[in-house]
């Protein structure tokens, strides 16, 4: 039912994460904390990466630290992470499948922003080479009065720059941790990437593999035929 109404409507403006949904950077946060703990001798704890997956990187140098039983090392962990993602992430900028074509063709029809948890100059980089960044009315990142997600904050204040309520905007999500702050900021949501289960999926109002995904992409075609009177 949620499937079928998502693919009828027209959001008032589209929210897109970006590590993994719209840029293939996740496999460089994996290599980064891989790096990161190689570097001080540590070893995750099983479940890690997916325990990681999509929070912020502060929170994320906190858990290495915690996890390995050395919390004096959360800032050094935490800076080491994310200068190593960065050089990563420069080396080798790519879009997921189907990112280009959607944002393209949201452009038509809503406002657009981008809600993330990476520092906005990594953002802003990553998107900028794809030729992405020009499409984006907003970015969003944490800061010292919005909270990382899975707090709403991101979302809540990406829909509120839009001009849109939370209830007529569309969130484009790849991970546990995104998709919360989403439904919590009270957006509909479309997840993206491996099947989660049907527990986590039934919680998203679509969930598909890829974003050039048949429906998602005849659903952003329809939408652009109506925004130009077609």
């Amino acid at each position: 039912m949620k499937r079928a109404r998502l693919l009828s409507w027209t959001p008032d403006a589209v929210v897109f994460d970006c590590d993994g949904t719209l840029m293939d950077t996740e496999r460089h946060w994996q290599d980064a904390r891989e790096l990161t703990l190689r570097e001080y001798g540590l070893q995750a704890a099983p479940g890690f990466a997916e325990r990681a997956k999509g929070v912020h990187y502060t929170e994320c140098g906190q858990l290495m630290a915690d996890e390995a039983g050395r919390p004096e090392l959360t800032g050094k962990l935490t800076q080491a992470l994310l200068d190593h993602f960065r050089t990563l992430v420069a080396a080798e900028p790519t879009t997921m499948p189907g990112a280009a074509e959607l944002v393209a063709n949201a452009a038509k029809f809503a406002p657009l922003a981008v809600a993330s948890n990476c520092p906005a100059d990594v953002v802003e980089t990553c998107l900028s080479t794809a030729g992405l960044l020009s499409y984006f009315d907003h970015v969003v990142v944490p800061d010292s009065a919005v909270r990382p997600k899975p707090a709403p904050d991101v979302y809540l204040t990406a829909v509120r720059l839009c001009g849109a309520r939370p209830e007529r905007a569309l969130a484009v999500e790849d991970s546990a941790c995104g998709v919360q702050a989403a439904l919590r900021a009270g957006l509909r949501v479309i997840g993206v990437g491996p099947w989660p289960g049907e527990e986590a999926a039934s919680d998203v109002d679509l969930w598909v593999r890829r974003l050039d995904d048949p429906d998602v992409f005849e659903w952003a075609g329809r939408r652009v035929a109506q925004a130009l009177g077609r």
